[in-house]
């Protein structure tokens, strides 16, 4: 085991069902998807109150309520999106430099001539995105418990919509990531028990700040363990972190990959006026072949 830790300078309640969706999956749906249908015109409860902010749309989900809003920056002119739910700000347009970053630190740790990928958690798209961008990728499956986020992307609500949904290399999995990697199936509903070379996570703000606590047992041995069984020798695990580095985690990490990594992406927060940071966590299954539960 080796443990390697850096500082990288910026870059310029569960759903059970799991469905594949591609962008013609949408036009041949109709109405037989009334959970996953979304209006014509964006939902908006408040209106737009100017010209320089609108709330796209507003959902109740088994999590809380969704919200996903646009607004244009003064600073930069351009337009800024948002998600949140409930309280907790889940992601920005604005700050996406971690989140490409962790897809490229992983995909550079596999020596694979053909990577097939695993991303858990969509979000605004910007890691599947980064993924795709990658010449030895050959399948991306992204699995987001939220449809609701699926279908902007669908419904190119989103930027990254039009660039994901037209890849055929990228599948969107409408599924709980956490409860798809307990199972016996794992991450693939169409192949069970399928392993991959990369596992990119970016769900919980961190392994200790949860966004339920249904998903604590993945930061655990056990669950660390299940991962590295659903990649394939040489495979990667990659994990986003808003918090500083968790030397507990690490050792989890440690107890299981043959080799891990911690790096610090930092990068700048203009509303704040100083840098900010967040943490990608890298863990290398060894040479030997895992065996399938």
């Amino acid at each position: 085991m080796s443990l390697v830790m850096r500082t990288l300078p910026p870059p310029s309640a569960q759903i059970a069902v799991a469905a594949p969706w591609h962008s013609d999956d949408w036009a041949r749906s109709g109405q037989d998807h009334q959970h996953l249908s979304l209006s014509d015109e964006p939902v908006e409860r408040s209106g737009q109150v100017s010209a320089r902010f609108e709330e796209l749309d507003w959902r109740p989900t088994p999590l809380g309520e969704l919200v996903l809003r646009r607004r244009r920056d003064p600073v930069t002119d351009a337009d800024v999106y948002e998600v949140k739910l409930d309280d907790d700000f889940l992601m920005s347009s604005m700050f996406t430099a971690a989140e490409e970053e962790m897809g490229r630190l992983a995909l550079a740790e596999s020596t694979a001539s053909n990577l097939d990928v695993v991303v858990g958690g969509l979000g605004l798209g910007y890691t599947a995105r980064t993924v795709l961008e990658h010449p030895r990728v050959r399948s991306l499956t992204v699995i987001d418990a939220l449809g609701e986020v699926i279908e902007w992307h669908v419904r190119h609500v989103v930027p990254n919509g039009p660039i994901l949904t037209s890849d055929p290399r990228c599948r969107l999995v409408h599924g709980d990531f956490f409860s798809m990697l307990g199972s016996p199936e794992g991450l693939d509903p169409t192949a069970p028990g399928r392993q991959f070379d990369a596992i990119v996570v970016d769900i919980d703000h961190s392994p200790r700040h949860l966004l339920h606590p249904a998903n604590a047992w993945l930061y655990e041995p056990a669950g660390i363990q299940r991962v590295a069984e659903l990649l394939h020798p040489g495979g990667v695990f990659a994990l986003w972190s808003n918090d500083p580095l968790d030397e507990k985690f690490c050792s989890v990490l440690a107890s299981v990959f043959a080799e891990v990594k911690a790096e610090i992406v930092t990068f700048d927060n203009p509303l704040q006026e100083r840098d900010a940071a967040n943490t990608i966590y890298l863990g290398k299954a060894g040479s030997e072949q895992h065996h399938q539960p």
